[in-house]
């Protein structure tokens, strides 16, 4: 995809545009700082789609290439929560939903912090 996006900034990458907002991923030692939480607004059990995490896998860094499924399903966790709970995570953090087996809500408020400046001229967006 061709963003049009012309902004020097080593090691960010790729960049792409969704709903008219610019992205990219920062580099690993950017993403090892920050860290996301995840609200669960509605009950959410295997029925449903949690959210999967792989334990440890945020040490691992950004991978290339396609990843190993086996060795995440062999050791993934299920994040169940109650309306209300949440889960706290590195966004290193091997992850992944599925679909839900019934046809309720999954709503969840997924913010992600960061404690450091982005190397100009990159800027956090609050939008």
């Amino acid at each position: 995809m061709s963003s049009g996006i012309s902004v020097e900034a080593p090691g960010f990458g790729p960049w792409s545009i969704k709903e008219g907002v610019v992205h990219v991923r920062p580099p690993a030692e950017v993403l090892d700082a920050m860290l996301t939480v995840r609200i669960n607004l509605d009950p959410n059990d295997e029925s449903n789609g949690p959210l999967l995490v792989g334990p440890g896998t945020h040490q691992s860094g950004i991978r290339s290439g396609p990843l190993d499924t086996s060795e995440f399903e062999s050791s993934k966790i299920a994040c169940i929560t109650h309306a209300g709970g949440v889960v706290l995570m590195r966004p290193l953090l091997f992850h992944a939903s599925r679909k839900s087996l019934r046809p309720h809500h999954r709503r969840v408020l997924h913010i992600e912090f960061a404690a450091q400046d982005l190397p100009h001229p990159l800027r956090w967006t609050a939008d």
